[in-house]
């Protein structure tokens, strides 16, 4: 890479710090291309990217970000998984690691909370964003149901007694 390449490289990397709430630090030694398409293409689906990093010019990138504290993890083949949703990204990078032993799960970060690979692991079992908004929504519903179905019986029943009245009226 020349130096204006290194410059923009730094440049977009620092855009992608600066716009995730999560990253996950990975090593890939040993996968084919087809694999880390394939795990791109997996992120991608989740609202998440995949990016293979140069380590020298990505700690360069973190200087003055967030996650800054992720500088010394950027050692040998390295690659970042990094989304808006830390769940998100922490999930597929544990489920494609679970499948694919030559994906090793390093560190990650949620804003300046540097997390190991437990952590990491932790994150993934979490609900993702929409899981926890569907289930929100889900929980607003339900009691508004209740009320709705709470104030219409009340009113069926005064019309049944209304229409039995009726009846008995016409009976007489």
């Amino acid at each position: 890479m020349n130096r204006d390449e290194k410059q923009q490289f730094v440049a977009e990397m620092r855009e992608v710090f600066e716009g995730a709430e999560g990253v996950v630090i990975t090593q890939y030694k040993g996968l084919t291309v087809a694999e880390i398409t394939a795990l791109r293409a997996q992120m991608r689906d989740s609202g998440a990217g995949f990016k293979v990093t140069k380590n020298r010019l990505t700690r360069l990138a973190l200087e003055g970000t967030k996650f800054a504290g992720l500088a010394d993890y950027f050692t040998g083949p390295t690659a970042i998984g990094y989304s808006a949703d830390p769940a998100s990204v922490a999930k597929v990078a544990s489920e494609f690691a679970k499948s694919n032993d030559k994906l090793v799960l390093v560190a990650g970060a949620i804003g300046e909370q540097v997390l190991d690979e437990q952590g990491i692991k932790a994150l993934a079992e979490l609900p993702s964003l929409d899981e926890l908004r569907a289930k929100l929504v889900g929980m607003i519903q339900t009691p508004a149901q209740r009320i709705a179905t709470l104030t219409s019986k009340p009113a069926g029943q005064i019309a049944q007694v209304l229409k039995a009245y009726a009846d008995k009226g016409e009976a007489a």
